[in-house]
C-alpha cells in the first residue's frame, strides 16, 4: 500500500496514552472535512498543525481511521487556534479564562512572546512579572518535552523516558540525550541495551567507539547487580562485554582502563571488577564489621538474675539458647540472631529489649520494608521503622545514589539498634546501616539465612555468618506449641529437603489441594479469595496473599492479578479506570510499589502534602511526621481516587496518601497476587501458593521455604504434588560473586 499525507489541525484530543505517546485525534483538514488520525504523536493539544504521513485503514468498530507512520507538528500560528492550543490546559495554570486574554492582547504573536519575550505577558491583566516568567518557563519546558518525546518514539525508545530526562536535564534534555545517548541505560530509565545502541549508531556512535565500548562494560556491571552481583571477574565481564556489543576483546581492554582512570571502576588483585561505589560499600561493611565484632560491653551485675525476673515479668522460661542471645546481645557490640519458624526468636528479641530497657539504653528497632517493620513493632509492642525513614533518606540525582541524612556525621540518636529480616538487606543498604551506627552503640541483626537473599547486590547476611569472628546465635529448637502448626513443621521439612506433608483438608493450618491443569488452579484461587476463605475460615480477601514463583505464564503474576482483579474489584460506574501499560488500574484495587522512588511525597489522611523532615525524636517513639518524601520498592496500598482531570492517582499506604500522576504509573502494579521474591519480609494471616510448572531456576527449595514461612495462620497450596517435590529437591542456589566473606575470613 501507498503512503498518503494528511495534514490538517488537530481539532480534539480523544484519547492519548503518556507511557507509548499513542493517541487518537480529530483533525481538521483544509478543505472542511474532519478525519480520525491514529499513531504515535505524544503530547497533542488542540490548535497544534499536524503533518502525517500513513495510509487510509478500516476499522471494524470506529470506521475509516488514518495510521500515522510518523508526524511533523508545529504550533498554531492564527490566533483562535492559539485560542484552542492553550485552553487545552497543555500549559499547566493556563485555563480558557487567561487563554483569552492571552490572545486578546498578543493575538498571533502570543507563542512567539511566551518564548522569547515572557516578561510581556505581565501587560495582561492578573498575571504578575513572577507568574508571567513562571509561564514561560513552563511553555519552554513542555517545548522541549514534546521534542524530546518526539525524538524518542522516532528512534523506537519508549517516551515514557522524556519524563525522567526531563527532570532531570530540563530543557536541555535533548542535548543531554545526544551528547550521551547511552544514559538510557542505567537507573531510573534502564532501557534496553540493542535499543539504546540502535539509537547511538544512528546518532553517528560508530561500534568501536570508546563511549560504545565504555558503555558496554558498564551496562554489564549495572546489569549484574539486579542478579545479586557485587562484582564480576575480569575475564567474565570483557567476554560478557564482547558478546553484548560483537566485538573483539581487545578494544574492550583499553576502554577498561579509561574506566579505571576515571574512577568509574575499581579492579582487585584477584581480578575482581567492581563499580567503584559497590567497592567503597564492601570495604567499608568489612571494616565496621571486624572492628564491631572485636569489640565488648561490660555486663550488668547480676544478669542472670535480671533474665530471671524478665521471665516472671513476661511469665516465660527461656531456653539457654535464648539466654545466651539474650546475654550476647548485651556484651557485644555486634551479634547476629538467626533461626527459622517456631524456634522463640521473637521471644529472645523481647527478652533483649526488656534487658536493655532495665539497663536504661535508648533502643531503635528497624526493618528493610513497611510491611516487615509493621510486623516487627506488632510482634515486640514498641515502634518500628523502615530502615529508609530511620536513616531519614534522600536522593542525590547528579550522583544517581541513595543519600541519608543519618551518616557518620551525624549518627542515629541511639544506644541499640535491633535491625530484623538481614536476609533482605544488600551491600548498599547495609553500608548505609554502618555508617548511621553510633561508635558506643550496640547493632543486633536478626534473620533467616535460609530465607531468599536480598533483591540487591550481595548475600550481607550468609557472608557476615561464614566470615566467622561475629558473635552469632542459631536457635534451632522448635518449641512445642509451634511443633503443632503444620506451617511450621512444614518450612522446616522444606528446608531439610523433606517433602511436607501434604493433605487435602482444613483441620490444621496447611492444606493442599490438587489440581491438574493451569485453568482449574486458577479458578481454585479465586474461588478462594472470593468466598472460601471468607466464608469457611473468617479471612477477609484483604488478609489473603497469593503469591506464585513466577510472573509470566497462567499462575503467574500478570494473569492472576487480572483474574483476581475482576473477581475481587469488578469494573463498576463508580469505580474510575486508568490503563497504563499492560495494566488496568481501578480504584479500590491493592498495588505495590516496584521500585523506589525518593521524590514522591506522601502525607498522612488529613495532613498536606509539603514534605516535613522527620527527626530523631520522631524515630525514637513521639508523633510521627504528618508529611513526608518516599515510597519504596515492595510498600503494598489500595487506590482511593483516580483523577482523570488532573491526571492523579492515589494510594493508601496504610496511614499514608500518596499522589501519582499518571506517567509514574509504571512504580505501580496489582498486587492482588505476588511472586515469592516480592513478599519477602511480609507476614500474612492466609497464604494462596500457586505450585505449577514454572522456570527450574525458580521452582527451588529456598523459593518454597520463603514461601510457606510467610503464612501466619493459613497455607493453602493449590497445584501439583509433584511440583512441590521438584522444589524440595531443587537446591540450586545461583551463585553471587559478593566479596564480603573474603574480607572477613582474610581477617580472621
Amino acid at each position: 500500500m501507498t503512503d498518503e499525507t494528511l495534514e490538517g489541525v488537530i481539532q480534539a484530543v480523544v484519547y492519548t496514552n503518556e507511557e507509548t505517546g499513542w493517541a487518537v485525534l480529530r483533525v481538521a483538514c483544509g478543505d472542511g472535512s474532519l478525519h480520525t488520525a491514529v499513531g504515535h504523536i505524544p503530547g497533542p493539544a488542540p490548535g497544534e498543525a499536524v503533518s502525517a504521513l500513513g495510509r487510509w485503514t478500516q476499522h471494524p468498530a470506529h470506521g475509516t481511521q488514518f495510521a500515522v507512520e510518523k508526524a511533523e507538528r508545529r504550533l498554531p500560528s492564527d490566533a483562535s487556534a492559539i485560542l484552542e492550543y492553550l485552553a487545552s490546559g497543555i500549559i499547566q495554570g493556563i485555563g480558557r479564562a487567561t487563554a483569552s486574554l492571552l490572545v486578546e492582547r498578543f493575538g498571533a504573536e502570543t507563542l512567539d512572546i511566551m518564548e522569547r519575550e515572557p516578561r510581556r505577558l505581565s501587560e495582561v491583566r492578573g498575571i504578575t512579572p513572577k507568574r508571567a516568567e513562571s509561564i514561560g518557563a513552563l511553555f519552554a519546558r513542555q517545548t522541549a518535552f514534546r521534542r524530546l518525546m518526539e525524538r524518542l518514539i522516532r528512534y523506537e525508545l519508549s517516551p515514557a523516558y522524556a519524563a525522567e530526562l526531563t527532570k532531570r536535564y530540563g530543557t536541555d534534555a535533548t542535548d543531554r540525550l545526544s551528547d550521551d545517548p547511552y544514559v538510557l541505560l542505567y537507573e531510573p530509565f534502564s532501557a534496553p541495551f540493542a535499543q539504546v545502541d540502535r539509537f547511538a549508531g544512528a546518532l553517528g556512535v560508530g561500534d568501536r567507539d570508546t563511549v560504545r565500548l565504555k558503555a558496554g562494560i558498564l551496562y554489564e556491571l549495572y546489569y549484574n547487580l539486579d542478579q545479586g552481583h557485587v562484582y564480576i571477574p575480569r575475564d567474565k565481564l570483557i567476554a560478557a562485554a564482547a558478546g553484548l556489543l560483537e566485538t573483539e576483546e581487545e578494544p574492550l581492554e583499553d576502554a577498561l582502563q579509561e574506566l579505571f582512570c576515571e574512577d568509574k571502576i575499581v579492579a582487585c588483585g584477584s581480578g575482581s571488577v567492581y563499580l567503584t561505589h559497590l567497592y567503597n560499600a564492601e570495604r567499608n561493611v568489612a571494616a565496621f564489621i571486624r572492628r564491631r565484632s572485636a569489640r565488648s560491653f561490660p555486663l550488668p551485675r547480676d544478669i542472670g538474675g535480671i533474665i530471671g525476673r524478665i521471665e516472671k515479668e513476661l511469665h516465660i522460661q527461656y531456653a539457654d539458647s535464648q539466654k545466651n542471645a539474650i546475654v550476647m546481645a548485651a556484651e557485644h557490640s555486634l551479634m547476629v540472631l538467626t533461626g527459622g519458624p517456631g524456634t522463640g526468636k521473637t521471644t529472645a528479641v523481647r527478652g533483649l529489649l526488656r534487658l536493655f530497657d532495665w539497663m536504661g539504653l535508648k533502643v531503635l528497632l528497624a526493618a528493610p520494608t513497611g510491611r516487615a517493620a509493621k510486623r516487627m513493632s506488632e510482634l515486640c509492642g514498641r515502634e518500628a521503622s523502615t530502615i529508609h525513614r530511620l536513616l531519614e533518606f534522600g536522593y542525590d540525582p547528579a550522583r544517581g545514589v541513595m543519600r541519608f541524612q543519618r551518616d557518620e556525621e551525624n549518627p542515629l540518636n541511639a544506644d541499640v539498634l535491633v535491625l530484623d529480616e538481614v536476609s533482605m538487606v544488600d551491600i548498599l543498604l547495609m553500608d548505609c546501616v554502618a555508617r548511621a551506627v553510633p561508635e558506643d552503640a550496640r547493632l543486633v541483626l536478626v534473620g533467616d539465612p535460609d530465607q531468599l537473599p536480598a533483591v540487591g547486590p550481595g548475600t550481607v547476611l550468609e557472608d557476615i555468618l561464614g566470615g566467622g569472628g561475629t558473635p552469632a546465635v542459631c536457635l534451632t529448637e522448635i518449641f512445642r506449641q509451634a511443633a503443632e502448626s503444620r506451617i511450621v513443621t512444614g518450612a522446616h521439612s522444606v528446608n531439610r529437603g523433606e517433602l511436607p506433608e501434604l493433605r487435602n483438608d482444613n483441620q490444621k493450618d496447611l492444606f493442599f489441594l490438587r489440581r491438574r491443569d493451569m485453568q482449574s488452579a486458577v479458578e481454585t484461587i479465586k474461588e478462594l479469595c472470593a468466598t472460601r476463605l471468607p466464608g469457611n475460615l473468617g479471612v477477609e480477601p484483604e488478609q489473603i496473599q497469593v503469591l506464585t514463583p513466577t510472573r509470566r505464564g497462567p499462575c503467574g503474576t500478570v494473569s492472576l492479578n487480572k483474574a483476581l482483579q475482576e473477581t475481587l474489584n469488578p469494573a463498576a460506574e463508580h469505580k474510575l479506570e486508568k490503563r497504563f501499560g499492560e495494566f488496568l488500574y481501578r480504584e479500590g484495587d491493592r498495588v505495590m510499589q516496584v521500585r523506589n522512588n525518593y521524590d514522591l511525597t506522601w502525607r498522612q489522611d488529613g495532613g498536606s502534602f509539603a514534605p516535613s523532615q522527620s527527626g530523631p525524636d520522631i524515630l525514637g517513639g513521639s508523633r510521627p511526621p504528618q508529611a513526608g518524601m518516599g515510597i519504596f520498592n515492595g510498600e503494598i496500598g489500595v487506590i482511593v481516587e483516580i483523577d482523570l482531570k488532573a491526571s492523579l492517582l492515589t494510594v493508601r499506604f496504610d496511614d499514608r496518601l500518596a499522589e501519582y500522576p499518571f506517567d509514574a504509573l509504571g512504580e505501580l502494579e496489582p498486587a492482588y497476587a505476588l511472586t515469592v521474591h516480592k513478599a519477602q519480609g511480609s507476614e500474612y494471616k492466609a497464604v494462596v501458593l500457586a505450585v505449577m510448572p514454572g522456570p527450574r531456576k525458580l521452582m527451588t527449595r529456598r523459593v518454597l521455604y520463603t514461601a510457606v514461612t510467610r503464612a501466619r495462620e493459613w497455607l493453602i497450596m493449590v497445584g501439583q504434588d509433584e511440583i512441590v517435590a521438584g522444589m524440595v529437591q531443587n537446591d540450586k542456589r545461583l551463585r553471587r560473586y559478593s566479596g564480603l566473606r573474603g574480607l572477613l575470613e582474610a581477617d580472621g
